[in-house]
């Protein structure tokens, strides 16, 4: 059967194939280019030339016995066309693929491990496809450090006659260079000690651009500079031994940010905060930050010393003071603490805090209570996503624990555990989906001890769509909620991409707060919007809580951040 792809115009030349041959169509009228201004005889002068492009357009793409037809087509006052018929013919195919790296030990796995998988031998020749081949070889090269190889043979053969060509590339890769010693240069204000915790490489092991790449980005990212310059140049090698130096213009020492939002949870709300980057050449630094909004107000601080490495491990002393009044829950809350993190082998960030809480608070018919606590814990999360605004694969874990004992400056015995975990996968890239399962608990001996802050309460854009902020968890006799043992709250969501940056999406979420783990759970479904803005994604949901008796209804939903 005949099967003509949709024609392109391209001014006064139009191109159609014959079949169904991948990209064939829009790189015949790319190589054609626009034609303008000539008349029907010119047309017929130009067909030859016009012949040539088309040919040469289905050579790169393998097929070297091409058929081209043409017409010139009057209709009229309008302009004269020139039409061309490509029949492409049976394509050429790679008969052999011979790629031979010549080197010291190690160098052919090194390249071997790099070289893309096509073409392959029975695949049809691309030139584009082929190029990519040489290219990568050299790319593999430089970032591996063979900065002495080269193409001893760099050949593609095709015999027309028979459709097959044959590939055969040599390259010579040369001794691999090897990274030397960093030097940071003059021009900052920094310890020599906390520079070289940077380094996480030691001076001579074979040179990898993505060494120096890490190195790079770390202190980039360390919050110290504005600038970072490494110069780790081939030219400047001795003996094959690159030197790295490294020029760093530190950042204004301090900033200072505002910044006014708004969520369905906590209405309106104003976040502030001041930033001291470094206070001393160990690197040393100190913040403080507010949030004020009508359901809860905080005042913060903290003070962080870098371990080593620095990009990953701290020590840092908190401080804090929140109030909140939800409903019919009061809270006041005072904290000091310390935390130290660091970053196991395995990629998991731990966490052994140690922090005193003591919190007055108003709570139901349980009235007024004053609770004085120190709440040793410890923390493991892990965050893999392929972006941090708006990944489209990827997925966190978190799993806290935090206690308490009478015998220890504590008024109740706390066991308090919290388990949270995401996951996000991308299919054809529009269609998202979404899971998020969150699970707590709390055990102890006199429930009526545990303040608000630690006991567990559901609900709201973050936990159960389609029901109040922290409204789903048990209540007293006089219809207050009052906080619950148990939280089990999971999520399921569906998101398609219409326009770029655009997405529709479809949920149902289950859970609650509760005292038993077999408790009724409650039921939200609904539908939203994403925006995913230069400052992250938006999400505007429309949600219907499917169950009265936990106070369900219709509700909007708006929230920002990430997804993970």
């Amino acid at each position: 059967m005949l099967v003509l792809t949709p024609a392109v115009f391209a001014s006064q030349v139009r191109v159609e194939v014959e079949g169904d041959v991948d990209n064939l169509q829009d790189n015949a009228q790319i190589f054609v280019g626009e034609v303008e201004g000539r008349t029907a005889d010119g047309l017929r002068r130009y067909a030859n030339t016009s012949i040539a492009q088309v040919k040469e357009a289905a050579r790169a793409l393998g097929y070297y016995n091409p058929e081209v037809r043409w017409t010139v087509e009057e209709a009229g006052d309008e302009p004269a066309e020139l039409v061309l018929t490509l029949i492409p013919g049976e394509p050429v195919l790679i008969r052999s693929r011979n790629v031979m790296i010549e080197g010291p030990d190690g160098a052919q796995e090194d390249f071997r491990q790099n070289l893309p998988k096509t073409p392959a031998q029975g695949d049809v020749l691309h030139h584009g496809r082929y190029d990519a081949l040489r290219q990568s070889i050299q790319n593999t090269a430089n970032r591996l450090g063979y900065f002495e190889g080269e193409f001893l043979t760099r050949r593609l053969e095709v015999d027309p006659a028979k459709n097959a060509a044959d590939i055969t590339l040599e390259y010579q890769s040369g001794e691999r260079y090897r990274l030397g010693k960093v030097t940071f240069l003059e021009g900052h204000e920094f310890e020599q000690n906390l520079l070289e915790q940077f380094v996480t490489f030691a001076p001579g092991i074979p040179f990898h651009a993505d060494e120096v790449a890490k190195l790079s980005n770390d202190l980039s990212n360390s919050g110290y500079f504005s600038g970072v310059d490494v110069d780790a140049a081939p030219s400047k090698a001795e003996d094959r031994v690159i030197p790295v130096d490294i020029a760093l213009t530190p950042r204004p020492p301090r900033s200072v940010a505002a910044g006014v939002g708004f969520s369905t949870d906590v209405g309106p709300r104003f976040r502030g905060n001041w930033r001291e980057h470094y206070i001393n050449p160990m690197g040393h630094r100190r913040g403080a930050d507010t949030e004020l909004s009508e359901l809860r107000q905080s005042v913060s601080g903290w003070y962080e010393l870098p371990l080593d490495p620095p990009m990953t491990d701290a020590i840092r002393l908190t401080s804090g003071y929140q109030r909140e009044h939800i409903e019919d829950v009061e809270s006041e809350r005072l904290t000091f603490g310390q935390q130290w993190s660091h970053q196991l082998d395995n990629g998991w960030m731990q966490i052994l805090s140690m922090r005193w809480e003591g919190e007055r608070f108003s709570i139901g018919e349980e009235g007024q209570g004053n609770s004085s606590l120190l709440l040793p814990g410890v923390s493991y999360s892990k965050l893999h996503a392929n972006s941090p605004l708006d990944p489209s694969r990827g997925y966190r874990l978190q799993f806290d624990v935090t206690g308490a004992h009478r015998a220890v400056i504590s008024d109740a015995d706390i066991l308090h555990v919290n388990f949270l975990a995401k996951g996000l996968y991308t299919l054809a890239g529009k269609h998202r989906f979404l899971a998020r399962f969150n699970f707590g608990g709390v055990a102890t001996n006199s429930f009526r001890d545990v303040p608000p802050s630690l006991r567990f309460f559901a609900g709201g854009d973050q936990s159960v769509r389609g029901y109040g902020y922290e409204t789903l968890a048990p209540k007293d006799s006089d219809d207050v909620v009052i906080g619950g043992r148990y939280m089990v709250v999971g999520s399921a969501e569906y998101q398609y991409e219409f326009v770029r940056n655009w997405r529709v999406a479809a949920f149902i979420d289950e859970g609650n707060a509760v005292d038993d783990v077999f408790d009724p759970l409650a039921t939200g479904v609904g539908m939203g919007i994403r925006w995913v803005s230069p400052v992250g994604p938006l999400r505007l949901d429309v949600a219907k809580g499917m169950d009265d008796q936990f106070g369900g209804g219709w509700r909007i939903h708006f929230s920002m951040g990430p997804e993970l």
